[in-house]
This record gives C-alpha cells, sequence and structure tokens, in this order.
C-alpha cells in the first residue's frame, strides 16, 4: 500500500521543492517506487527533474480537473525508480476552476485512489500558499512534511499551518498524520541557525526529524541542471543529508 506524503509549508523558499525532487530521488534510489507530483504552478519540481515545463501539454492541472487519469500523464524521469506527474503555468487557474465544483477538496484524493498501490511513496510538492491546490493535496495525503528554514522568521506562520491541519483532520482526512517537521537550510556557523534548532527541537520535540538540511551549494545548483543532487553531485553533503532523511522516512513507516 503506497504512502501519499505532501510537503508543504505556505511561506515561500523554505526549502519545499528542493525536498520534495531530492527525497523523492534519494528514495528512489534506495529501491522505493515513488511518483512525485507538481502540484505547484511554478512547476519548479517539474523543471528541476530536467522535464521542459513548456512542453507539458497535460499534467496536475488536467488530473485535478478530471479530464486525465493520473496513470495517463505519468512520465519516467532520469532518477532510478522515481516517475512525476508534471505541472505548467496552467495551474494557477485550477483554484478558480474549481471552486464552483461539488467536492472540490477531494479532487486529487479521487483521482489517485486507482495508481496508490503502484507506488512506494507518492509525493506532492505543494504551492505556497493555503489555498485550494494545498487543501487537495492534504486531503489527498496520509500525512505532511513540513519543510522549516532555519532563520529568523522560521516559526512565522507555523500556526496558521498547524490550523490548516487540524481543520483538514476534522473535515476532510481524518487520518492525517504529520509525518514530521523538517529542518533545512542550516548552517553551523551561524549562531541564529543554531538557535533555530534549538528552539524548534524543544516545541515539538519528536515531531522533527534527526536529519538537518545543511545549506550546500551543489544543492543550490542541481536545479538549474535539471537534476536531482543524488544525480549531480552523489558526494556531496546535500546529497547525504537527503539520503539520510529517506532512511529515516523508511524506517518511521516501515512498521506500518
Amino acid at each position: 500500500m503506497g504512502k501519499i506524503i505532501a510537503i508543504a509549508n505556505q511561506k515561500g523558499g523554505v526549502g519545499k521543492t528542493t525536498t520534495s525532487v531530492n527525497l523523492a530521488a534519494s528514495l528512489g534510489v534506495l529501491e522505493k517506487k515513488v511518483l512525485l507530483i507538481d502540484a505547484d504552478p511554478q512547476a519548479n519540481a517539474t523543471s528541476g527533474l530536467g522535464i521542459d515545463v513548456d512542453s507539458i501539454e497535460k499534467g496536475t492541472y488536467q488530473v485535478l480537473e478530471h479530464t486525465v487519469s493520473a496513470a495517463e500523464v505519468i512520465i519516467e524521469t532520469s532518477s532510478p525508480n522515481l516517475s512525476i506527474i508534471p505541472a505548467h503555468i496552467d495551474l494557477v487557474a485550477i483554484e478558480i476552476e474549481l471552486v464552483d465544483k461539488d467536492q472540490r477538496e477531494y479532487m486529487l484524493r479521487k483521482a489517485l485512489a486507482p495508481i496508490k498501490d503502484q507506488f512506494d511513496y507518492i509525493l506532492i510538492d505543494c504551492a505556497p500558499s493555503l489555498g485550494l491546490l494545498t487543501l487537495n493535496a492534504l486531503t489527498a495525503a496520509d500525512a505532511v512534511m513540513i519543510p522549516i528554514q532555519c532563520e529568523y522568521f522560521a516559526l512565522e506562520g507555523l500556526g496558521k499551518l498547524l490550523n490548516t491541519i487540524k481543520s483538514v483532520q476534522k473535515i476532510h482526512n481524518s487520518d492525517l498524520d504529520i509525518e514530521g517537521l523538517l529542518l533545512t537550510m542550516y548552517d553551523s556557523r551561524l549562531r541564529l541557525s543554531n538557535q533555530v534548532v534549538e528552539e524548534v527541537q524543544k516545541h515539538f520535540n519528536d515531531m522533527v526529524f534527526k536529519t538537518i538540511i545543511q545549506r550546500n551549494v551543489r544543492l543550490s545548483e542541481a536545479p538549474s541542471y535539471g537534476e536531482s543532487i543524488i544525480n549531480y553531485d552523489a558526494s556531496s553533503k546535500g546529497a547525504a543529508n537527503y539520503l539520510n532523511l529517506a532512511h529515516e522516512v523508511i524506517k518511521k513507516n516501515s512498521g506500518k
């Protein structure tokens, strides 16, 4: 039975897409069958895996509209065991188009039901907002992973996101768990980074992943080459971080 994990935070620039792409690639390298769903109109997860966004004719938009099945739009990537449902800028319009639809929060959940068991993990790269797209992802997911950058405003907005998760649990998806909080963009030389780590670990304790994603130049470069960090530089600190995270995710779910 596949597990669906939404990677969400309404704050931009916290490492959502970096985490989605590189965790997906790392799980694939560890011989798990993985599907990444790009649910962000910026389509950075799509281009970050070397797919030309302008060439996409069918993707997440059409899946949410139910004009195509999810199986029809899955593309194989150059990463082992990793496929993607790509996005295009047209995804911007979906929030407006879904507004009048019945059960609009369940569109993604229904679309993924027929393919869920074909994968070990399905990761959803969410848009940096708490709109209908992210709501669809949270309603479809079994769990949500929340990246938090080790910077001054790290915890700003986290309460709002946790409240949204609570209301999704109450109204749309009672089975939604929090997979964990992931600390990203950590720089051990900065006192502030260390303070944020301490603060988050103190407040959230076991909810925080042991793996911390460090600031890494190679990690920043990889998307411009259309590659995950695993393909781009497997010996980098960034690759080691995401492989550790993948091991942690697998271990956490092995008994379930």
